[in-house]
């Protein structure tokens, strides 16, 4: 178990690593991606596909740990996301400009639950990184 959450916790730092977060919020995304990792109960085949892109076969644990994910950072609660709270943490790392084009292609995605939104917005996140 302790593999796995290391795991998942590097999927969180991967994006905290392209963001150039500093140490104490790369503690944190660490620290919220185990916990995510053991409440929802993903497994280490499916930590290391989202830590690949690779959302093909994502089953309802893995997409409630997205919304666990964004819901412990902030960036959504009940379902909806919180677009002044991204543009509050990223902005001033990448560049208001840039949030707000990934938030134009991203923010409105909406699923058929709260973890099908969270998760179609965390992989239009990731798949918009290059621009954040």
């Amino acid at each position: 178990m302790k593999f796995l959450i290391v795991l998942v916790a590097c999927v969180a730092l991967t994006v905290a690593h392209e963001l150039q977060l500093t140490d104490e919020q790369k503690a944190k995304a660490k620290a919220n991606g185990a916990a995510c990792a053991e409440q929802e109960g993903i497994t280490k085949e499916q930590a290391h596909a989202l830590r690949q892109g690779n959302f093909d076969n994502a089953d309802a644990k893995v997409k409630c740990f997205a919304n666990c994910f964004l819901e412990k950072t902030g960036f959504m609660a009940d379902g909806q996301i919180k677009p002044d709270v991204v543009l509050e943490k990223l902005g001033p790392i990448v560049g208001v400009d840039k949030v707000k084009a990934a938030q134009e292609k991203c923010d409105s995605l909406k699923g058929a639950d709260k973890c099908d939104t969270a998760f179609q917005v965390y992989q239009c996140y990731y798949k918009n990184h290059a621009e954040i």
